[in-house]
C-alpha cells in the first residue's frame, strides 16, 4: 500500500468520512480542517489512531504481533505501526505485482 492509501484507510478506521468529491469532511465541523493526519510519518498521529483499539480490545493482540513482540514495538516507526494497525483490522492490502 502507498502512504496515501494507508493514511486514508486509517483515517476511515478512525471515523473520518469522505465527501462525494473524494475530499474529507471536517473532523471537527470547522471549515478548513479537511486534511487527514499523516499516519505513515507521524508517531503522534499513530498514537491517536491506537486509541480506537481501546474500543476494540481484540485488536491489541493482533497489533502487538504485527508490530513486533517485546521491546521492538516501543521503537517501531510510524510506518511500521500504521502497517500493523491495518493488518490488525484486516485492511492491509499487499502491493499488486
Amino acid at each position: 500500500m502507498t502512504d496515501s492509501q494507508i493514511n486514508s484507510a486509517i483515517a476511515e478506521a478512525c471515523g473520518r468520512k469522505r465527501r462525494p468529491d473524494g475530499d474529507w469532511y471536517p473532523d471537527n465541523g470547522i471549515a478548513g480542517t479537511q486534511a487527514i493526519l499523516n499516519y505513515c510519518t507521524d508517531l503522534n498521529a499513530m498514537h491517536e489512531a491506537e486509541k480506537i483499539m481501546y474500543k476494540h480490545h481484540w485488536m491489541w493482540n493482533a497489533y502487538y504481533y504485527a508490530v513486533g513482540a517485546g521491546v521492538f514495538s516501543l521503537h517501531a516507526t510510524a510506518r511500521k505501526k500504521a502497517e500493523a494497525f491495518l493488518k490488525a483490522l484486516g485492511k492491509w492490502e499487499e502491493k499488486q505485482k
